[in-house]
């Protein structure tokens, strides 16, 4: 492939005797990926049950596969979020920040969601996990990896690092900054940012990082740790950006720096670097500055809660348990989740949007399938053939009485459809859809 000059000549003088192999690697193709989500079953069960060949374990990534499949994004089971298609090199940052149980994490520069959704998984529904996008568009990506993984415990939150740093003084356990960087580490799988390269766009990147760093300095709790990553090799944007941040905050320690470079590993390029923050403050809540709603919008509709308690009784089997909370017409379950309107939240985006209320008829969301469908009264079974249909937006028949209905891929939730005499009506929402070629 054609690599820019400038950068040829920079990575040349960086990797001497290594800098052929380095080049060779790009006549090869780029090495594919994928992550079982733990949320849902074992690397172990997914692999007994997977229907495309699966590699090796990927070593540095909790329930990281190499795979060769092709378009695995319109299996069944990417449906149900089973799986998310990741770079193998990618994953190597997240374990690299420890994240436990019950702990609060951000992730600062979190869409589409690959990363975000392995903290989620490696936290297991505890804690509180927000999830930071500033582009809309991206972040409503962000928002349906994370309702088809099947997450409760994550907030998605639009704001810039500076903003959010006002609300969050001193208040996460650990942060990931998967930093916006120059894209070297990403050539070979993506031609589109090697024709984007330019020495200037990689001083561009390290300015914008070196703000962002700044910003969640502030919102690590005293004793917490970052992780600071990007999928560069540019030591303005790797190195040298940490090593210049910790001149600026004396309180962080170096723990840890790793650079993959793709003639080295079974992956792209990546680095990462893990600092730590001296003992000190913990906040005990976010800084929650005055909120006035626009006028005339009702934040509670009355009979909001009595609908979600007779709808889910009726629903469930075990009754999915948290606090409600109830914006306009959406209800969400939010246990343990600190209030947000602080600042611009995407829609459906509070724990886990369970339905609409629009003061006569609930009507429940895609996001409570996914994320409790399990514990539904009411299953419509289907084999794998048979969820294309509906994954492609079909009504289909069934014998189970009126209502609503939770579809499944075997035992795996993928949406809600309606039983209306013997006919499940499709409620899988549109831009979800399997397209008809699929």
């Amino acid at each position: 492939m054609n690599l820019p000059k400038g950068f040829l000549q920079r990575m040349q003088g960086e990797l001497r005797e290594n800098f052929p192999a380095f080049c060779a690697c790009y006549e090869e193709p780029p090495v594919k990926g994928l992550r079982v989500n733990t949320l849902k079953l074992s690397p172990e069960a997914f692999r007994a049950r997977a229907p495309f060949p699966l590699g090796d374990y990927i070593p540095w990534a909790k329930g990281g596969f190499y795979t060769e499949g092709e378009r695995l994004g319109a299996d069944p089971y990417h449906f149900a979020g089973l799986y998310y298609l990741q770079e193998p090199s990618a994953m190597c940052a997240v374990p690299l920040l420890e994240v436990k149980k019950g702990e609060r994490v951000l992730d600062l520069c979190a869409a589409p969601g690959g990363k975000t959704t392995q903290l989620a998984s490696d936290m297991g529904g505890t804690g509180v996990l927000v999830a930071n996008e500033i582009d809309y568009g991206r972040a409503c990506i962000l928002r349906e990896n994370l309702v088809r993984m099947g997450v409760t415990n994550a907030i998605v939150t639009g704001a810039s690092p500076q903003k959010l740093a006002d609300v969050f003084p001193a208040y996460f356990d650990k942060i990931l900054v998967d930093a916006p960087c120059s894209g070297e580490g990403m050539f070979r799988k993506e031609e589109g940012a090697a024709l984007m390269w330019s020495p200037a766009s990689v001083a561009g990147c390290a300015a914008r990082q070196r703000d962002i760093l700044d910003a969640a300095a502030g919102m690590l709790a005293g004793g917490g740790r970052m992780v600071y990553s990007t999928c560069t090799f540019a030591r303005e944007e790797d190195e040298l950006q940490v090593e210049a941040f910790l001149a600026r905050h004396p309180e962080f320690t170096l723990l840890e720096m790793k650079k993959l470079y793709p003639h080295e590993v079974k992956g792209e390029g990546h680095f990462a670097a893990v600092l730590q923050k001296a003992e000190g403050e913990r906040a005990p809540r976010p800084v929650l500055p005055k909120f006035s709603p626009a006028k005339g919008y009702n934040f509670d509709p009355p009979g909001a809660a009595g609908a979600w308690k007779a709808f889910s009784e009726e629903f469930f089997e075990t009754v999915p348990q948290g606090e409600l909370r109830v914006q306009g017409m959406w209800l969400y379950l939010a246990e343990g989740l600190p209030q947000f309107d602080y600042t611009r939240v995407v829609n459906h985006s509070i724990g886990v949007a369970v339905g609409e209320w629009d003061r006569k008829r609930f009507k429940p969301a895609h996001a409570l399938a996914m994320a409790y469908g399990k514990y539904a009264r009411r299953k419509l079974v289907l084999t794998r053939e048979e969820v294309k249909k509906y994954l492609r937006g079909e009504a289909l028949p069934c014998d189970l009485k009126d209502g609503w209905c939770c579809v499944t891929v075997e035992e795996f939730p993928v949406g809600l459809a309606k039983v209306t005499g013997g006919i499940a009506k499709n409620h899988l929402p549109k831009p979800l859809r399997l397209r008809t070629s699929d």
